[in-house]
């Protein structure tokens, strides 16, 4: 199943009163940054960036910010800083938008 075929609930994303709130899998060190598919619930992106310093952190909501088409600013790591599996609070915008931004991404990979 894609991700073009799942609910926002199914790849980690769900509403909130200020925005939506995306689980993510991080795995760092990867060759390039990109959206990979669904994992467990979670999203998972790979980052080229490795996890020292927050490196990794903030190349995950740099990508994310093109993505979903929303300013860095908007993006907020509310848990997991320091592991592969983050939170992330999307504010402005619905689940159902993150989803379709996020499901976009993935499509225009293949």
């Amino acid at each position: 199943m894609s991700a073009n075929d799942q609910r926002p609930e199914q790849i980690g994303v769900v509403d909130t009163p200020t925005g939506a709130m995306l689980s993510v899998h991080a795995v760092p060190r990867a060759g390039r940054s990109r959206v990979s598919g669904v994992r467990d619930g979670r999203v998972l992106v790979r980052l080229a960036a490795a996890p020292v310093d927050g490196d990794a952190n903030r190349e995950l909501i740099d990508l994310l910010s093109g993505i979903l088409k929303t300013p860095q600013t908007r993006i907020r790591l509310v848990r997991g800083h320091s592991s592969r599996r983050k939170r992330l609070l999307i504010e402005g915008l619905s689940a159902a938008a993150v989803a379709q931004r996020l499901a976009g991404a993935l499509v225009d990979r293949v």
